[in-house]
């Protein structure tokens, strides 16, 4: 069977969406014909801990760690932040809650941390794995970024080694929404660009999650980029059942920063309350996860915050068991330059309920076409206010859902579905 390396920051027991990509690669590459062996940092400061992603490592596995050192603790502490806070991404925090302190880490990062605040892994990590590689055979290497550290650490073993190499884009690197937030001077822009053109001429396979940002790496130079979407795993719905509510809940599960905040669906919804007061009891509205202050703000002067629970950071299970209480899924995109191609990896799990999903992004969006195509959700432009409106009127009011059919087959989207591919992507770049 042959190897590849897979180089990746995220792993057991990180928490969130990040650390899934890889880690259902490696669950299914066996499958495909390939053993993997897992490169990962140890003692890695975690935003979110979930033991639970541990059940999908294969038995067996090669697993190879090298410590790392990361500012963020230090960060957390001149910040005001608690040690064990999550540190979510600080360019999407309203103006409020941001401090000089913010401010001057985001420059730091942008300007010092190349490429990221990662950087310092980069030299033990290669060192270890220079000696790894001079003893074993490997037939090709996968990264996952970001963290692009470890894009750059595939990179040099790539050029050193001429092993082939799929570099793996779950985020663009220079055209990712916050880079502009980072008030990157000349000096370092110049040295995240030709690192990122290097990727582009050492890789033998680019992929990256959506079809506009493919286009958007070709546009700079990118070559022999194909899509390779988040997923879903289906052993995780083996038991999912969709439940029936008196209620009708709106859900939404994951960080919801200022960029996403939905304002037109809270004026929306706080206009049908007042024309429909008799429904009032029975609306709801659940956020699990971190809610930006502007947003609560927003929901409180919509007179909405008696119907809002904020449930907090909750274990991926739980997010599945309200998804089969939910009465519709909320999914707001970055408001940003590249949100056309934002699609979020909770998107596929969302598509496997088969609940009705509404979308808050772009027209021409690659969200609104993989929804509205599959008949299992709406999206409407933040703008839309009055048409979000009549959307629900007619499912409050009219029990209405529009063109909806919970039925759609999606199991093209399934990460063993998905991991096929990228093992085809290793079959060809290890062949040639």
């Amino acid at each position: 069977m042959k190897k590849v390396l897979i180089i990746t920051y995220h792993w057991p027991p990180s928490g969130g969406i990040t650390v899934l990509r890889c880690l259902k690669f490696v669950k299914y590459l066996r499958e495909f014909g390939w053993e993997p062996v897992v490169f990962t940092a140890e003692n890695a400061s975690y935003q979110f801990l979930d033991f639970t992603n541990e059940k999908d490592i294969p038995e067996g596995l090669e697993i190879h760690k090298v410590p790392i050192f990361e500012p963020i603790n230090l960060f957390k502490k001149l910040s005001g932040r608690k040690k064990n806070q999550p540190l979510q991404n600080i360019t999407s925090n309203s103006a409020k809650k941001k401090t000089i302190v913010d401010t001057l880490g985001m420059w730091v990062r942008g300007n010092f941390f190349i490429p990221d605040a990662r950087y310092r892994w980069i030299k033990p990590s290669v060192k270890y794995l220079e000696n790894y590689l001079q003893n074993n055979k490997i037939d090709a290497i996968l990264t996952d970024g970001p963290p692009h550290t470890n894009t750059v650490i595939g990179l040099k073993l790539a050029q050193k080694f001429m092993i082939p190499w799929l570099a793996d884009f779950q985020d663009p690197w220079t055209q990712v929404d916050y880079y502009d937030k980072l008030y990157i001077g000349k000096r370092a822009d110049r040295k995240h660009k030709a690192l990122e053109q290097a990727v582009f001429k050492t890789a033998k396979k680019i992929t990256i999650a959506s079809p506009t940002w493919k286009k958007d790496l070709e546009s700079i130079g990118a070559k022999k980029v194909d899509v390779i979407y988040y997923g879903f795993d289906e052993p995780e719905f083996e038991h999912f059942q969709a439940k029936e509510s008196t209620d009708f809940i709106f859900f939404h599960g994951g960080l919801l920063g200022e960029d996403r905040n939905p304002i037109s669906f809270l004026n929306a919804l706080k206009q049908l309350l007042i024309e429909h007061p008799e429904i009032r009891s029975n609306v709801r509205i659940k956020l699990a996860g971190e809610v930006d202050h502007a947003v609560r703000e927003s929901i409180r002067m919509n007179d909405l915050d008696g119907l809002t629970e904020y449930m907090g950071m909750i274990p991926r299970q739980q997010v599945l068991e309200e998804y089969a209480e939910a009465s519709m899924l909320l999914l707001p995109i970055n408001k940003a330059a590249n949100a056309k191609g934002r699609i979020p990896g909770k998107l596929f799990e969302m598509l496997r309920t088969g609940k009705p999903i509404l979308v808050f992004g772009p027209n021409d969006g690659d969200v609104k076409q993989i929804v509205e195509e599959k008949q299992l959700g709406k999206s409407f432009d933040y703008s839309e206010e009055l048409f979000i409106y009549a959307y629900l009127k007619k499912a409050l009011i009219h029990n209405e859902i529009g063109n909806f059919n919970p039925s759609q087959h999606v199991s093209e989207y399934s990460n063993k579905a998905i991991t096929q591919k990228i093992a085809g992507y290793l079959d060809e770049i290890a062949e040639s």
